[in-house]
């Protein structure tokens, strides 16, 4: 028979922290603290059915969750448009450089 393990409540918090918070995949944090992914999976699950549950900004797992899913979709755009800014940059440099010479 399988011995069930105990996990302290330190860990499980930080645990889903690092899953809702961070937005690390299960997977990548069973691993790192070497947890099954279906009990991390248990424990996320539990957190975010928890609306009560709120961290030390005051906000819920929803509010998080809804936060991070936003920026999620936010990041590609604020790529693009650093990168436009970097090539607009670096051709006006350019630009300047060669127009001021005699």
């Amino acid at each position: 028979m399988k011995e069930l393990k105990k996990y302290s409540r330190e860990l499980k918090e930080e645990a889903v922290k690092m899953v809702i918070e961070q937005g690390l995949t299960h997977t990548e944090v069973s691993r790192r603290l070497s947890i099954p992914k279906g009990t991390l999976g248990t424990w996320v699950a539990k957190a975010k059915a928890d609306p009560e549950l709120i961290d030390e900004n005051g906000r819920t797992v929803a509010e998080l969750a809804d936060e991070n899913h936003r920026l999620r979709k936010e990041l590609p755009t604020a790529k693009m448009e650093r990168d436009i800014l970097k090539k607009a940059t670096a051709y006006f440099a350019k630009e300047s450089v060669t127009g001021t010479r005699l």
